[in-house]
């Protein structure tokens, strides 16, 4: 019987990172800021000293580095997909994590060999070294991702509901619907924009927005009632949500039988972001945004 290799200090911890990280993200609706899920990844992993240290040059704790230096094995095995500092688990990654920490990050790491393979350049580093510059670039890279998300979350956050809801209807333009009703102050029967494809609405979808500008999840009720408002074949519903949605709010937009789209605070920035170029002046200085760019690198 052949003994089991035995696996470095680092890798052994990327073993158990990489595991958590994804049954986390399994257990939490499938997707995730990067922030929040290492501090959930934090919580739920013992940690040593040696874990927990920074590494000299950098400054960056070594199991964060890990844990980003190994993902990307992740990403090219299909368990992981990372988009505008959001980390989302593939339906591939949750079958995955039945093999166990060890056996999931060696095959992972048997994808990306294969993917770097593949490349027309010779891999840079080494694939048993401990993560160096191509972690800090890798971790430099999402760091700067997420501040420059969490101030734009902060600066919607700032604006009173009316104000967002300018800004909801700015994005829509910049979609390329015409929006022909922003609701007024006061009651609006539950309707907050209307968007067409034409200036006249004469072609579908014809779009119904409802928002709700605040900390707490909109609720499986409120989702049933904008479901209610889609009475016309060609209806769309649209529901932005700055403070998310309820599990029972995502799962009946799921299973509804008219299509409801559900946009959270993540989506909406990344939406922004997206379509910020297509956008009038006007409309670019609701939200500004200034690009900043990267010396580029293959993962």
């Amino acid at each position: 019987m052949s003994t089991p290799k035995r696996l470095s200090r680092s890798r052994a911890l990327a073993a158990k990172l990489t595991h958590a990280a994804l049954s986390i993200l399994r257990d939490n609706g499938k997707e995730m800021a990067m922030r929040d899920l290492l501090d959930k990844v934090k919580a739920s992993v013992s940690l040593d000293e040696w874990d927990k240290a920074r590494y000299e040059k950098s400054g960056y704790v070594r199991w964060e580095s890990i844990l980003h230096f190994f993902s990307i094995d992740c990403v090219k095995a299909g368990y992981l997909v990372k988009k505008k500092g959001i980390w989302y688990i593939t339906p591939e990654g949750e079958e995955a994590l039945k093999l166990g920490p060890e056996k999931l990050l060696e095959q992972a790491t048997t994808a990306y060999r294969k993917w770097k393979a593949a490349q027309p350049e010779p891999p840079e580093v080494a694939e048993e070294e401990t993560p160096t510059v191509v972690t800090e670039q890798v971790v430099a890279f999402e760091d700067v991702e997420q501040k420059a998300l969490e101030g734009l979350e902060k600066y919607i956050n700032g604006k009173n509901p009316y104000e967002f809801q300018d800004i909801a209807a700015a994005l829509l333009r910049g979609m390329g619907y015409y929006t022909p009703f922003v609701a007024p102050k006061g009651k609006d029967g539950g309707v907050d924009i209307v968007a067409y494809r034409d200036p006249l609405g004469t072609q579908s979808p014809r779009i119904q927005v409802q928002i709700k500008h605040r900390e707490a999840p909109a609720s499986v009720q409120e989702v049933r009632q904008l479901m209610g408002l889609l009475q016309k074949e060609g209806d769309v519903g649209i529901f932005v949500s700055t403070g998310g949605f309820s599990p029972d709010a995502r799962a009946a937009a799921r299973s509804s039988h008219v299509h409801v789209e559900l946009i959270d605070l993540n989506r909406f920035v990344g939406l922004w972001q997206e379509f910020y170029d297509k956008l009038s002046d006007e409309d670019k200085s609701l939200l500004p945004l200034r690009p900043i760019y990267f010396l580029g690198m293959k993962e």
